[in-house]
């Protein structure tokens, strides 16, 4: 890839924050043009969608090539995605999560986890179905003979789509994909899980709507919405500059021990799933291995235990808020890794993708028209499978800042069933590539 007019981060990151600002303000418009426009398209959705366009473009760019003075190829990425995930997203979570009601949040029932495990079904079916119908008219796409063989590669997007990049990698190593084209799978997870996300971000502005046709009882998330509406209410004051140190300090405070902690934990566990004799057991276990597993998951505990304290009356200072602004950052960071003229290139792993996800959404539709779940358990469990502890909580936010936690606690979930999920699903893509 070449490289991008805007190669320096700081210029990146100023770009970013002004396409970010004009969605603010083009979205508090209450007439004209912009007002009837963000009543179709979501303002989150535009967050992620002008830095794809600028990527397309080529202004700026995730990563990119250039030769150095004798020749050689360098490789060059922006770290604003890193800062964002491992900096910013941990400290929303936890501003976010400083009010959560926790009995409101276990009264959202059982819906949650039906609708998560919906999806991880969908990932393991979707994949052999996506097969079969692939090889009806196009075999060539989903042969390939012993490391070469396409289910072998497939077995890395169930891995990413079930669970994470821990878990990617893990099936990656289980069932020794050919590395020089592993690069094509980490494209078609790039394209289609970014086209699925866009597509849920979108339905966010047509939730009423979508709720409607699920004939769903929302009640009880606008239960615990009205509950974090009411303590803030309770709580609210005019934020002094001593009540955002702190809340920063609280955030960035507990990030540091997440990532000083994580980092122990990932080389404790590493170092244990490495003497399991078994390799199958020994790669189902090691997501225990990611620090950022585990940066996540403390970030999210601590937090929670910040909520029995004084310290969620930082709520009424906007905790929340202040979150909400470090998630679209990261919105905007995940957008920019997005060039929509890839999905012109290697079509038919594209289409293969395509299919996989087509079956993942429909059986997601099917059960929630089945038990009248609310769009926010569709997407939410879509995207904790999908997407991962890093863009689950942006579906959730966007519904409200109470429920980021909901997206948070089901992707690490999603973490811990990946790899047996990805296996049971590569059982059958090699069943169903040899049929």
């Amino acid at each position: 890839m070449e490289a991008p007019h805007f190669t320096n981060d700081a210029i990146v990151f100023g770009i970013l924050m002004i396409s970010l600002g004009f969605v603010f303000y083009t979205e508090s418009k209450t007439s004209g043009f912009w007002y009837k426009f963000y009543k179709i398209v979501p303002g989150l959705f535009m967050a992620y969608f002008i830095p794809a366009i600028f990527t397309t473009l080529g202004i700026i760019a995730p990563e990119w090539q250039t030769k150095n003075t004798i020749g050689e190829i360098v490789e060059n990425e922006s770290q604003l995605y890193y800062v964002a995930s491992r900096f910013l997203l941990p400290a929303a979570l936890v501003l976010m999560t400083l009010s959560i009601d926790l009995k409101a949040i276990f009264n959202l029932g059982s819906k949650a986890l039906i609708m998560f495990f919906t999806g991880t079904v969908g990932i393991i079916i979707g994949g052999p179905i996506a097969i079969l119908l692939i090889s009806a008219f196009s075999p060539e796409t989903v042969g390939g003979a012993g490391f070469d063989a396409v289910w072998r590669g497939l077995s890395t997007l169930a891995g990413s789509w079930i669970g994470g990049g821990a878990n990617q990698t893990a099936m990656l190593e289980i069932y020794q994909y050919n590395p020089a084209k592993y690069g094509g799978m980490v494209f078609v997870d790039i394209v289609v899980a970014n086209i699925w996300m866009a597509i849920l971000l979108i339905g966010i502005g047509k939730k009423d709507k979508i709720n409607k046709w699920l004939k769903a009882d929302t009640s009880a998330i606008e239960d615990l919405k009205e509950r974090v509406s009411d303590f803030t209410q309770s709580v609210k004051r005019t934020p002094t500059l001593t009540d955002f140190m702190i809340m920063l300090a609280i955030a960035f405070g507990t990030v540091g021990f997440g990532h000083f902690a994580g980092a122990y934990l990932s080389n404790v566990f590493s170092s244990l799933t490495a003497n399991i004799a078994s390799q199958t057991w020994r790669n189902i276990f090691s997501f225990l291995g990611s620090s950022f597993f585990w940066l996540i998951s403390i970030s999210t505990i601590v937090a929670i235990i910040l909520s029995f304290t004084k310290a969620k009356n930082y709520e009424g200072a906007g905790a929340s808020k202040v979150g909400s602004i470090f998630i679209y950052v990261l919105v905007a960071t995940i957008g920019m890794k997005m060039d929509l003229t890839l999905i012109f290139e290697n079509v038919n792993l594209i289409f293969i993708g395509l299919v996989w996800m087509s079956i993942h959404a429909g059986l997601l539709i099917l059960v929630a028209k089945l038990i009248r779940a609310p769009y926010f358990f569709l997407a939410v469990g879509s995207q904790a499978n999908v997407g991962g502890a890093a863009s689950a909580p942006i579906v959730a936010q966007a519904f409200h800042p109470s429920l980021a936690t909901v997206g948070v606690l089901l992707a690490v979930f999603g973490y811990a069933i990946g790899t047996i999920g990805a296996i049971v699903c590569t059982i059958l893509m090699e069943i169903a590539s040899k049929v």
